[in-house]
């Protein structure tokens, strides 16, 4: 049975810095370690906590401190928002909000709960996630479902404003976060199984008005970029870049969408984030490099103006969306300082450039089995610089429609999927969920109807072969030389978010719901306890009363857990991911809950 597979949508996190006159109060916030103002923890995406009364030497003592029933079910994604006393927890659809009072047991002060047409749950592509709130200036933003952008008041819950990003009816939905920049809310889309013209906007955060849009693939003016200013690896974009790599119009249902983390840098003003697949999934259809789908973007908070570009997988033959966090960090590289930022790809390569420039440095495999390239060129006098080398044998392109290409590693779901990697300043590593996962690929040919899934392909997933039978693991990565440091062997995909803290512990969570702690230098496994169902949310940490405290949400679901999440059982569903985890439904089943652990007294 042709099902439709994943893409879920995402788009970026909270806020750090910004002028005098805007989010003073959210700067300081995210300055201070016992609260948590922004999902993926400060604007560089590093998930990392300077708190360290819970430590290597005393996590194995945690305990579970309360726990927290959301009431809904499907796959809990993102984290919870620690403002000062209150806590902010959201769910999947119908995407509820609670704010619950840390100085009385977590009383729910209000609930917000929106009136969405359930008619948006069957174009939500990979389970009904939602990957959380974002918080500025005493409001709460959330991004529901069915694209309508709210601020609520956060003392109250009352809504201040809303906007509508898109249109459901045409297969635009959302399942991320927002990133409040300065005075904007910088806002993405997903809708690329959907034929689905993608883009990021910005809105005014006080009104809701829209100030800028900036399209992932079309004529100049749409993209928002300076054909003589935008570069890619190093050289001026030119004239008509994206149309030139379509035949026709048919980057008008282009995909490219723009569903995954974000992250901004105050002193170059510049927002950083990923496109994701170009449709349809069948590569025959869409002849050239489908510019600027599996991009990493550059663009001027303020303008939307693209300062850079750099495509990592041209002509996407896999469903390997570029929509991963970029972390930013400034590191040593070569013996002189940098500004780098690292992304670990759905494609299976882990890449990091100079965050002012673009230039690439570094391009490896982040997975010993990924085996659709032999390698990304990186002479700067090939005329494939840049480029991942593909090798025929495992590319759907070459072997054409309706012929199933076996054994491709990574699986479409990627060697990481939108599951955050976090990065500790105190041992210079990057911590990373992996996916262990191949797959067979058979594309075929598909016609565009608006609001119908525009995918082309069938796929069956598996664990990588000759390895250790499991589908993860979990990683310590030196981004400065492209190097898996030390790797942890899971019996699933690792669909959790990371996070990294100063007493040199690091935390994930596992599909079978296991809450883990590992040393940040060794990844010895130091603590673990089983949560009521899988873990597919990011770890989070705060300090309340004196006290540090370890946050996670665990709900199955998610692409890994579609089957489990939409109670699917045929093999092929969820593109392929029903059958891959069939297993998973005998270590775990649905059920929302928050849970919070703390060391005792």
């Amino acid at each position: 049975m042709r099902k439709l597979a994943c893409a879920a949508l995402l788009m970026g996190v909270a806020v750090y810095a910004w002028p005098a006159a805007a989010n003073d109060g959210l700067t300081k916030i995210i300055k201070d370690p016992k609260q948590w103002g922004i999902q993926t923890g400060d604007y560089a995406n590093t998930r990392y906590s300077k708190l360290d009364q819970i430590n290597a030497g005393n996590v194995g003592k945690l305990q579970v401190a309360w726990s927290f029933s959301t009431g809904v079910l499907r796959g809990h994604e993102g984290g919870p928002l620690i403002i000062g006393d209150v806590m902010y927890v959201h769910t999947p659809f119908p995407n509820i909000v609670y704010a619950l009072d840390l100085n009385n047991d977590g009383r729910i002060l209000w609930k917000y709960e929106p009136k969405q047409d359930p008619n948006v749950i069957p174009v939500m592509c990979c389970d009904t996630v939602n990957r959380g709130l974002a918080f500025s200036d005493g409001l709460i933003y959330l991004h529901q479902a069915d694209t309508t952008l709210v601020a609520l008041d956060a003392k109250t819950g009352e809504k201040k404003w809303s906007v509508v990003n898109g249109d459901p009816k045409k297969g635009e939905t959302n399942t991320a976060t927002v990133l409040p920049v300065k005075d904007k809310v910088i806002v993405g889309i997903s809708g690329g199984e959907f034929g689905v013209r993608c883009h990021v906007t910005a809105y005014d955060s006080k009104t809701g008005k829209q100030v800028w849009r900036g399209y992932s693939m079309g004529p100049d003016s749409d993209l928002l970029v300076d054909p003589e200013k935008t570069t890619a690896l190093g050289k001026p974009i030119g004239k008509d870049s994206s149309l030139k790599t379509w035949e026709g119009d048919q980057w008008k249902i282009g995909g490219g969408c723009t569903w995954g983390w974000y992250s901004y840098d105050p002193e170059t003003n510049l927002v950083y984030y990923g496109s994701g697949n170009p449709s349809t999934w069948n590569p025959k259809q869409r002849p050239g490099d489908n510019k600027w789908s599996m991009t990493v973007w550059a663009r001027d908070a303020d303008t939307g103006v693209a300062k850079w570009v750099y495509q990592m997988t041209p002509h996407d033959e896999w469903d390997y969306d570029g929509v991963n966090e970029m972390i930013l960090t400034d590191q040593q590289f070569n013996g002189a300082p940098r500004k780098l930022l690292t992304h670990f790809d759905r494609n299976g390569f882990g890449y990091t450039l100079d965050r002012v420039s673009g230039e690439l440095l570094v391009a490896e495999k982040y997975d010993p089995s990924v085996n659709w390239a032999t390698k990304v060129d990186m002479d700067k006098n090939s005329p494939t610089f840049g480029r991942p080398l593909v090798v025929a044998k495992y590319s759907t392109e070459q072997n054409g429609e309706d012929v199933n290409s076996k054994g491709i590693c990574p699986a479409a779901l990627g060697t990481k999927d939108q599951q955050p990697a976090a990065f500790s300043p105190k041992t210079n590593l990057f911590y990373v969920p992996t996916n262990h996962v191949c797959m067979d690929y058979e594309p075929f040919r598909v016609s565009y109807t608006a609001g119908q899934p525009y995918v082309g392909a069938t796929l069956s997933m598996f664990p990588a072969p000759n390895s250790h039978g499991g589908m993860g693991n979990f990683i310590a990565w030196d981004n400065t030389k492209g190097k898996i440091v030390w790797s942890l062997k899971e019996p699933f995909s690792v669909w959790s978010g990371a996070l990294a803290t100063a007493g040199d512990v690091v935390f994930y969570g596992t599909l079978e719901g296991y809450l883990k702690a590992v040393d940040a230098k060794t990844g010895k496994e130091l603590y673990k306890f089983k949560t009521p169902s899988g873990i597919i949310g990011n770890v989070t940490t705060y300090e309340h009363g004196g006290k540090q405290y370890i946050a996670i949400l665990s709900g199955v679901g998610g692409w890994a857990g579609i089957g489990l999440a939409a109670g699917l059982t045929d093999p092929n569903a969820g593109l392929g991911a029903v059958g891959g985890y069939a297993a998973l439904s005998n270590y775990t089943n649905l059920g929302g809950q928050l849970t919070v652990f703390a060391i005792p007294n």
